[in-house]
């Protein structure tokens, strides 16, 4: 745009000034307007002049905003005392508590632990034979293990101890290891079989919560006909709210949040007030506060299900591990402020639904049935219909919980090199919350595997919590080995022996599923961690043999290259992008490209690395040139809600050093789709590696490698998430210099 202004100026002077001085530079000017005329056929990206757009100086002011009033409120607090300065500090931290990110916390966090109630004590009742043989102590025994594991797992473990320890904001599994990784190259075994036992277990919860919710309609006294005509119709319903809910995922967990967090608020107060109504009736059952209820009813004679009865209880606690991953997405504060209210709920809840079956153990109506579900019996027949309405949402909203800790999960993993560099977006106004497309896009067809393979949340639930017992348990050593190095260690000690013996029965009981759909939750876990560890050994393996050059080794060659004029350009600019954060040095990879086969000769190599900024709207490069005009190796960095089409970017940068002087302006005299006369054609280089057959690798090394290559295949190119497909770039293969073999000399004959 300025050189076409330049040139309409030029146009408009008198004659002596506009009359070009020689030839050549009259057809200089003939060749730039040439080229400028391209920009009424073409709408070429092109930067801004401004850094940040009008909507992100709104947002950036009124952070600003937010940060000066806080500010200004703990200069007014200063006399309040310490309570009242100890509040406002917290305000300002990251324990930070809003009311609107608590209503997001209740939509994102809670919905798997609050789905617990629908089918935990039904569990319980089928396990011991039917509800005639469910007596007083029975009762308050299984009351007393599932108050108990609620506190001990969920409250003490998870909120009290395990969501202190955090990773810049972040937590689940991975962001644990992260923190403690440097005390053992061991500790990545627990690490991978947790985090794949967690997604393995985010594929079952949409498919058991939504589909056990609505087979909850069967139960509607105007549904039942609909529904007994047509066996498919609650598989048909749970696809398509399977499919709603997973194409919602890209608006951000914070818009959903505050829908589903509204949804949720009101589903836990359901709970409350039922059990309440409940509870009024038998206030007796409160003595299963006591642990020597659930003990002694455990190891009785009278307990039908035997060890068995802690994978029931074990229903009751799921949803924990999703508290502490989804941790980065709404604040570490808000789930402070909120559990309390989830735990009450849930414990008057359960504690009603005892207080039904020991007023109804003898009721004749419920003779012969195996399976009675004190939680919709408990109500009359018009509550029922409102608590199967909730229930469906809360099933739904279940599902919400695991997805974007999957999400947190696979970008943790990302991040220690476990699994490929996916595109992340980031469709709230925070970091935390993020959404990984091709992830979104497996767990939607894994779920609707399940379906199709099991059919019914009856056969669902089978598999279903096996695969988080697992998690746990890795979850508990990690967290020791942090307490051990954190100088707690006679702590560590005990909070390993207690919680890892509690999570131990939890998973043999769990085990008796394994026959009965458990393989399949088996299956996917074991599948996950066979791609994270190839993906982990294949990035060690290819680190070994990577190198990097100083200027001085790298320089001659290039500048030999750049002033030879008998081989001609392969393109004006070669653009090279790298992983490599560091500027001042070369990426050997590069360099064989350069001059791999027939030399890359060009007017400049460009060296670009892009990088994610933790602040929201970062826009900002640095260049080093290496004293050439002909050599650079390019940092971008942009904020994580900042698109990462990096083409307009180049574009700028490179005018930029025109303007400088840094880069020779590369006047161009024939059109081109970008109409830039300053600018000479761009050709953009991946390059990835390959397995050479002569490299000496055992045969588990080479397993390693060509399913990472086999992964990255189906991961997607990067040229795709930096906006560079419509640029035709070129994807070049090297070999992998590993150590090889020589095989014996041929004879001449």
């Amino acid at each position: 745009m300025k050189d076409e202004k330049k040139a309409r100026a030029h146009s408009a002077r008198g004659p002596k000034e506009s009359e070009p001085q020689s030839a050549e530079e009259r057809e200089l000017v003939e060749d730039t307007q040439r080229i400028l005329r391209v920009q009424q056929f073409t709408k070429a990206p092109k930067v801004q002049q401004r850094t940040l757009t009008k909507e992100e100086r709104k947002v950036l002011l009124k952070r600003s905003a937010e940060e000066k009033e806080a500010t200004a409120r703990l200069d007014k607090v200063a006399d309040k005392g310490p309570l009242g300065r100890w509040f406002y500090r917290l305000q300002s931290g990251r324990d930070k508590i809003t009311p609107a990110m608590c209503i997001v916390a209740l939509g994102v966090v809670y919905g798997d632990i609050g789905t617990s109630p629908l089918y935990t004590m039904q569990t319980f009742i089928s396990g011991q034979g039917g509800l005639a043989n469910v007596d007083r102590p029975a009762v308050l025994g299984m009351l007393s293990l599932v108050f108990w594991s609620i506190t001990l797992i969920t409250t003490v473990k998870y909120v009290l101890i395990a969501m202190r320890i955090d990773n810049k904001g972040e937590g689940g599994i991975f962001a644990l290891y992260s923190l403690i990784r440097r005390y053992g190259a061991w500790l990545a075994a627990p690490a991978m079989i947790g985090g794949a036992a967690f997604l393995a277990d985010s594929v079952l919860t949409p498919a058991v919560s939504i589909s056990s919710a609505v087979e909850g309609l069967r139960t509607l006294p105007g549904l039942e006909q609909v529904f007994h005509d047509n066996s498919e119709l609650t598989l048909m319903i749970t696809v398509v709210i399977i499919l709603v809910l997973f194409s919602l995922q890209s608006r951000g967990t914070e818009s959903i949040g505050k829908v589903f967090g509204s949804v949720v608020m009101v589903w836990f107060t359901f709970l409350a007030a039922v059990g309440l109504a409940n509870l009024s009736q038998d206030w007796g059952v409160f003595a299963a506060l006591n642990p020597a209820y659930g003990v002694r009813f455990l190891f009785s004679k009278h307990n039908v299900a035997g060890v068995a009865l802690m994978g029931t209880v074990f229903l009751s606690t799921t949803g924990a591990e999703a508290l502490y991953s989804d941790m980065g997405h709404v604040g570490r504060g808000n789930i402070y402020f909120t559990w309390p209210f989830i735990k009450v709920a849930l414990v008057l809840c359960y504690f009603g639904q005892g207080a039904w079956m020991l007023r109804n153990q003898y009721n004749g109506d419920y003779m012969g049935f195996v399976s009675v579900n004190p939680f919709f019996q408990m109500m009359s027949p018009g509550v029922r219909c409102v608590a199967v309405v909730l229930s469906v949402a809360a099933g739904v909203i279940a599902s919400q919980a695991l997805i974007t800790g999957a999400f947190t999960m696979v970008s943790e993993a990302t991040r220690l090199n476990w699994m490929p560099h996916l595109q992340v977006r980031y469709p709230s106004r925070t970091r935390g919350q993020l959404y990984i497309p091709m992830v979104n896009r497996v767990l939607c067809v894994a779920t609707l595997l399940v379906l199709a393979l099991f059919r019914d949340s009856e056969h669902i639930s089978a598999a279903y919590g096996l695969a988080l017992t697992v998690t746990m348990i890795t979850t508990t050593i990690l967290l020791s080995v942090y307490i051990w190095h954190d100088r707690h260690r006679v702590g560590a000690v005990v909070f390993l022996v207690v919680f890892l013996a509690i999570q131990t029965m939890f998973f043999i009981a769990s085990m008796s599923k394994f026959l009965h759909g458990g393989w399949f939750t088996m299956l996917l876990t074991l599948a996950i961690l066979l791609v994270m560890v190839a993906w982990s050994e294949g990035t060690a393996l290819e680190r070994e043999q990577r190198r990097h050059m100083k200027p001085a080794d790298c320089l001659p060659s290039l500048e030999k290259l750049h002033a030879d004029e008998c081989i001609p350009y392969y393109s004006d600019n070669i653009v090279y992008l790298t992983s490599d954060p560091y500027t001042k040095r070369f990426d050997t990879d590069i360099f064989f490209s350069i001059f791999a086969d027939h030399p890359k000769r060009a007017r400049a190599w460009w060296a670009v690395s892009v990088e994610t900024s933790d602040e929201p709207f970062t826009r900002e490069y640095s260049v080093e040139n290496f004293g050439t005009d002909y050599m650079f190796r390019v940092r971008i960095r942009l904020g994580f809600k900042v698109s990462q089409s990096i083409p307009p970017y180049i574009h700028q940068i490179m005018n930029d050093l025109v303007e400088s002087g840094e880069l020779p302006r590369q006047q161009m005299r024939y059109p081109k789709m970008d109409a830039d006369p300053n600018i000479g054609p761009i050709r953009y280089v991946l390059i990835h590696k390959e397995l050479m057959p002569e490299s000496r690798v055992t045969s588990g090394q080479a397993l390693a490698l060509n399913a990472k290559y086999a992964i990255r295949h189906a991961a997607g190119s990067p040229a795709k998430w930096f906006g560079l497909s419509p640029y035709n770039p070129v994807t070049e293969m090297q070999p992998l210099f590993l150590t090889t073999y020589k095989p014996p000399r041929l004879r001449r004959v």
